[in-house]
């Protein structure tokens, strides 16, 4: 039996390995600035999940040296200059690629372990679907 707490570790472990499609899908409608990119993730997750910001930090510098983002230096009208990230046409096709590989994993991952998205995992030994 997994505990709470193990959830949250194996979630994490599972989201860590997506970092930079998941920086790619916040920055696939607008610019943002690498806190405001934290603080979406952190509110799209309910506050369930947050990227650290170090670890984000790495993930911006790999994207600009892969050419999936670009940066530039923003205005300083609302405080001081920071730094925005926008998507690359390659980063885009990147993201459309990830999207796709996670979507065909999530589908195999669930065929293996017989879950019906409706009704939860079967129980083996019984036939019977568990919660």
């Amino acid at each position: 039996m997994i505990e709470k707490g193990q959830e949250d570790v194996l979630a994490a472990d599972l989201l860590r390995g997506h970092t930079e499609t998941i920086v790619l899908g916040v920055l696939r409608s607008e610019d943002r600035y690498g806190f405001e990119i934290f603080k979406r993730i952190r509110e799209a997750t309910g506050g369930r999940h947050e990227i650290k910001e170090a670890t984000l930090y790495a993930t911006y510098r790999r994207l600009l040296k892969d050419g999936l983002i670009e940066a530039y230096w923003g205005d300083e009208s609302q405080g001081g200059r920071r730094k925005y990230y926008r998507i690359t046409d390659a980063g885009r096709a990147v993201y459309r690629r990830n999207v796709a590989a996670w979507a065909l994993t999530r589908d195999l991952i669930d065929t293996l372990l017989d879950v019906d998205r409706n009704a939860g995992p079967r129980d083996s030994s019984s036939g019977r679907r568990s919660s």
